[in-house]
């Protein structure tokens, strides 16, 4: 699980920081309509209510990210890091002690846990 603090996950999301799940794509069945808008990003929605269901990135091939709200036991996950955190909202204080990248930390995100 990861942070992202970019403008663009913030507006995908409704929110000041974004945080997903990152899932192996092999079999995973996403139920939702793909409204995909940018090169290189797919992303999916509930075709009842609009709300976001997942994405997956060219860069970082083989898996996919899901919101972590959307999550009914989300209380269960970890952050591992934060991902452009250059980007972060100067009024957006997240106390931890967690690595923070300044750029997309794609390296560390391609890397299995």
């Amino acid at each position: 699980m990861a942070y992202c603090h970019c403008g663009d996950c913030r507006r995908w999301t409704g929110a000041p920081v974004a945080a997903f799940a990152a899932f192996d794509t092999t079999g995973l069945d996403i139920p939702g309509v793909d409204r995909s808008h940018a090169p290189g990003v797919r992303r999916w929605h509930c075709a009842a209510c609009g709300s976001p269901l997942a994405a997956q990135f060219d860069y970082l091939p083989d898996q996919t990210y899901v919101p972590v709200g959307i999550f009914d036991q989300a209380d269960l996950l970890q952050p591992a890091l934060h991902s452009h955190a250059d980007s972060a909202l100067p009024w957006l204080h997240i106390a931890d002690a967690l690595p923070r990248a300044e750029a997309s930390a794609r390296d560390v995100l391609k890397t299995p846990q």
